[in-house]
């Protein structure tokens, strides 16, 4: 099991790869994820089976807010290893008994293909199951970030738009992000990397500054 797990966390995609490539079938059609979601931004989420209560909550969750998502750029992409034939029952009990409608594709891992390849099967959680992942993943096709939550706690929404918006911002006007940022927070700007550059930053009255190494500003 030792070696099992070793091999495992060897094979699991990392922050600042590039994501794995594969080809497979979904609610909306069959994709090949190298050409999925053209110059946007993804975020692919695994659940760990259709008609269940928590991931029929999550999977209403992304729906409900999709606009958002559609806002900052970004397609949804869900997957759990389940038949094609499933998801779509699923999808259509969900809307009949909910009104809500899961309108991104959902990947039919039903080989386990793609849950073995992006490190979302975790044996000593389940061996067929896929635990609940969320890969962030740029216009570039790294991923940039990546969450995993066990099988019986849901994620929480809020902090999936907060860390998407983070690293888009982050990208755009080349800052970090401080404890507990949200859209509208002041930003850490990068510390100066020369003398000159740290008498800059110390005379800058523009920066709300705790030292010359920890600087935020408005954006």
């Amino acid at each position: 099991m030792e070696d099992n797990n070793r091999i495992n966390q060897v094979m699991m995609p990392r922050i600042g790869d590039i994501a794995p490539d594969f080809e497979a079938v979904t609610t909306k059609g069959k994709i090949k994820f190298s050409e999925f979601a053209k110059d946007k931004w993804t975020v692919m989420f695994s659940h760990p089976a259709d008609f269940t209560p928590v991931c029929t909550t999550e999977m209403s969750g992304f729906a409900i807010r999709k606009k958002e998502f559609d806002d900052l750029n970004t397609e949804l992409l869900g997957l759990s290893i389940d038949s094609i034939h499933a998801h779509l029952g699923w999808v259509n009990n969900v809307k009949n008994n909910t009104g809500v409608y899961f309108d991104f594709p959902i990947i039919a891992d039903i080989d386990m293909k793609v849950s073995k390849l992006y490190g979302m099967l975790q044996p000593n959680e389940s061996e067929t199951a896929a635990v609940r992942a969320v890969f962030f993943i740029d216009p570039t096709k790294k991923i940039r970030l990546i969450m995993y939550y066990p099988l019986n706690v849901g994620r929480n929404m809020d902090e999936i738009i907060r860390v998407l918006e983070a690293l888009q911002t982050s990208d755009k006007f080349k800052v970090a992000m401080p404890l507990d940022w949200k859209k509208g927070d002041k930003v850490i700007v990068p510390p100066p990397k020369t003398m000159q550059e740290m008498e800059e930053r110390l005379n800058d009255d523009s920066l709300e500054k705790v030292d010359f190494y920890l600087a935020k500003k408005s954006l």
